[in-house]
């Protein structure tokens, strides 16, 4: 009773200084374990927040076992693997959560997932990006309904890229870009929806059959100084998630499986894929590809390196991918008319070179 009184007293009156000491003692006294609710001397705080335990150790599960989580209902599996990294953005939330609650558990529980993310996107967050390379390359989708292409065309160009991909094409629109990229690349060459841009001699010129029926990838030879290099350039059908179906994506799946054959049988050993392949370094639907090629931003480059939306990028859909060569440096150009954020990347064809 005492000490209650004392608190009324000094709450109700007294100068301003008075106020303040008085809320200090209180916090500090929490600390101390007075009153009994502090973390200390509490043994409530190992029993308390025990669901935010158990959620944080399932969103480590989720991120570590993404593999395991079966395809047969929605295409879950590669949904999830699409939007891996955000997963992330969920342990300083249980962390705020940990904190409310002021459970230890709990803080020893979200200290689980923040290591399992660290462990698969950790190394994207430093910089490898490197010096040297004896070849750059571009990719872009331009997007079909792109209202400036003579622009986009520009703008990709001033990159300086020596070779340059667009995908998503149109009839229409190829004239305009045809006359914009003239000046810079003298060599060229456009298979249904997809074009490439070289300012070396082109061989071997021809669509790949990605099992769409109608032409959206295409492969050539590039002549560069450095060596012969068969440059890849493919726009995968797009995913839709659908709440009745899920993340339906078979179509890609199938033409997926169908490039990397392709690349597999090429009689070139150094190999570049420049494109939109409507799914991330994660999915396992893209396995016949990613398990032969190694992906420029996850060797070189910087961040994370989404390039869809351009509006707000959340994912890298947009792929730069090797064969027999050395990735030097990825990153990402400005961005342009097109909802997709233009990729660039310098490798190193003559590997036999320091």
């Amino acid at each position: 009773m005492a000490q209650q009184a004392y608190v009324t007293e000094t709450d109700g009156g007294g100068s301003g200084p008075e106020r303040r000491e008085t809320r200090l003692r209180r916090l500090t006294d929490r600390f101390k374990g007075r009153p009994a609710s502090g973390w200390r001397n509490d043994p409530r705080i190992w029993r308390r927040g025990l669901v935010v335990a158990a959620c944080a150790l399932l969103l480590a599960l989720v991120m570590l076992l993404h593999a395991k989580i079966p395809n047969a209902i929605g295409n879950l599996g590669s949904l999830t693997e699409t939007f891996l990294p955000w997963l992330g953005v969920f342990v300083p939330l249980l962390l705020l959560l940990a904190l409310v609650r002021r459970s230890a558990t709990a803080l020893i529980a979200v200290l689980v997932p923040a290591v399992v993310w660290l462990n698969i996107f950790g190394g994207l967050l430093s910089d490898k990006t490197g010096a040297g390379g004896d070849l750059m390359v571009a990719t872009h989708n331009v997007n079909a309904e792109n209202p400036d292409p003579a622009g986009t065309a520009r703008d990709v160009a001033a990159s300086g890229a020596d070779v340059l991909a667009l995908e998503e094409l149109t009839a229409a629109a190829v004239p305009a870009y045809e006359k914009a990229l003239a000046p810079t690349y003298r060599y060229h060459s456009v298979q249904g929806t997809v074009g490439l841009w070289s300012k070396y001699p082109l061989s071997g010129v021809k669509p790949v059959d990605i099992k769409l029926g109608w032409t959206r990838a295409m492969r050539a030879s590039v002549s560069t100084p450095a060596g012969r290099v068969a440059v890849y350039v493919a726009h995968l059908p797009s995913v839709r998630v659908k709440l009745e179906a899920g993340f339906t994506a078979r179509q890609r799946d199938k033409s997926a499986d169908a490039l990397g054959e392709a690349i597999a049988d090429d009689p070139v050993g150094k190999v570049v894929l420049l494109g939109d392949l409507n799914g991330t370094m994660n999915d396992r639907a893209l396995n016949a590809i990613t398990a032969q090629m190694r992906s420029t931003q996850g060797a070189s480059g910087s961040g994370m390196g989404f390039s869809w939306p351009t509006s707000f990028p959340l994912a890298r859909i947009d792929q730069i991918m090797v064969k027999g060569i050395e990735p030097m440096s990825s990153w990402s150009l400005p961005a342009t008319a097109s909802d997709h954020l233009p990729l660039a990347a310098r490798v190193k064809v003559d590997t036999s070179s320091p």
